[in-house]
């Protein structure tokens, strides 16, 4: 079994038109496809530095004195840049989401399809685990995670759901809690409500979107002129923050304008959107929510 298929993957290592003897991060190694490729287009005074805070994806190391995996998330990615000496780089890669072993192996908890603890940790040392947020959230707290993570119209009802079952016991596994919503599951859609169940909670476990955005700050910092961002997001509030940050710098409002209504930004978007093929799809189901954008630091 792959630990993970590499979505749009020429296009994402196009996106970052490597120099031979550039020095290039891959912010999600995960099972190392995309770094596999970046590697075989680096000569060889050519350097990658890639980071994942998930132990399991350390088993997949490239034995390469060009490359250095770091154990971390990708939140702090300048700080360990510079640990390891490096203040610029000429490219950065970010796949973002769940990697297919995440989801594949059952006792992790991602996927909707297991019996399994819940779990949802991408970094199994932090303390906080989607049982923490399913058992001692309060009400408010878990409508406002599944409101705002899930995009789900019905989470004030879904809170109190989940609230009033864990009063008879703790929810400790993937089908009490699946139980506990099963009013709202009893339909066509279920498959699709309960992945936005689980996207919500995942991403407060992970912190998800606090990470993203830490990161996309740093950027501008590491890139040298010129150096180029590729990145994949799989839901809408990354690809919205990524977006924005591109345009405006930001991740709400308008940057300010001088007096003749121009303004600065770090980045400049490079092409359009991209997004798999109809092949790659058919090919990993896993590619159909993908979306590639590419920018450039000015």
């Amino acid at each position: 079994m792959n630990y993970h298929n590499p979505v749009l993957l020429e296009e994402t290592v196009d996106g970052l038109t490597i120099k031979p003897d550039g020095v290039y991060v891959d912010v999600t190694f995960g099972g190392g496809g995309h770094s596999k490729e970046i590697l075989k287009r680096l000569g060889s005074k050519g350097k990658l530095y890639a980071f994942d805070q998930d132990k399991d994806a350390l088993s997949n190391t490239i034995d390469d004195e060009r490359f250095t995996l770091i154990n971390e998330n990708f939140r702090f990615v300048k700080r360990f840049l510079r640990f390891y000496g490096v203040k610029e780089v000429h490219g950065v890669l970010a796949d973002f989401g769940v990697s297919s072993h995440q989801f594949d192996v059952a006792a992790r908890g991602f996927s909707t399809r297991f019996e399994a603890d819940l779990d949802m940790r991408m970094n199994q040392a932090d303390k906080i685990s989607a049982f923490n947020v399913v058992n001692h959230y309060s009400e408010e707290r878990l409508k406002d995670v599944l409101a705002q993570y899930g995009e789900l119209r019905q989470a004030p009802a879904m809170a109190s759901a989940i609230v009033a079952e864990r009063k008879n016991g703790e929810l400790k596994t993937s089908e009490q809690f699946k139980a506990a919503l099963s009013s709202f599951l009893n339909h066509q859609k279920e498959n699709k409500v309960l992945a936005q169940i689980y996207q919500a909670i995942r991403i407060e476990v992970n912190q998800e979107i606090e990470a993203l955005k830490e990161f996309l700050q740093q950027t501008p910092d590491i890139l040298v002129k010129g150096g180029r961002l590729s990145m994949i997001s799989y839901h809408s509030l990354e690809d919205r923050l990524v977006k924005r940050f591109i345009r405006n710098g930001l991740f709400e409002g308008e940057p300010e304008r001088d007096v003749f209504g121009n303004f600065e930004v770090p980045l400049k978007k490079v092409g359009g959107l991209i997004v798999p093929s109809k092949a790659e799809i058919a090919a990993n189901s896993r590619a159909r929510s993908a979306k590639l954008r590419i920018a450039k630091k000015l």
